[in-house]
């Protein structure tokens, strides 16, 4: 079922449509396009940070972290240098 909505647009939303509707589209269609967006850029955004908590809570990936991380200071040089 198509839903209508109305909106008062700021300065910046009012640009933003423009900027979108710069490949031809309609108010709607632009509106449409720009709300599709926005919740795919969500759901990678909570993708990610779901597969850190993931990470993040995997002790034996923890513990390989802290183990590079240890390598690595070993072969960095000092700094400053004398």
């Amino acid at each position: 079922m198509a839903r209508s909505l109305h909106v008062r647009l700021d300065e910046t939303s009012a640009a933003a449509l423009l900027l979108v509707r710069a490949d031809g589209l309609s108010d709607s269609e632009a509106v449409r396009v720009a709300l599709r967006e926005a919740a795919d850029r969500r759901r990678r955004r909570s993708a990610v940070a779901a597969e850190v908590a993931a990470l993040n809570d995997d002790v034996d990936d923890r513990r390989e972290k802290r183990a590079i991380l240890e390598e690595m200071d070993e072969l960095a040089p000092e700094w400053p240098p004398d």
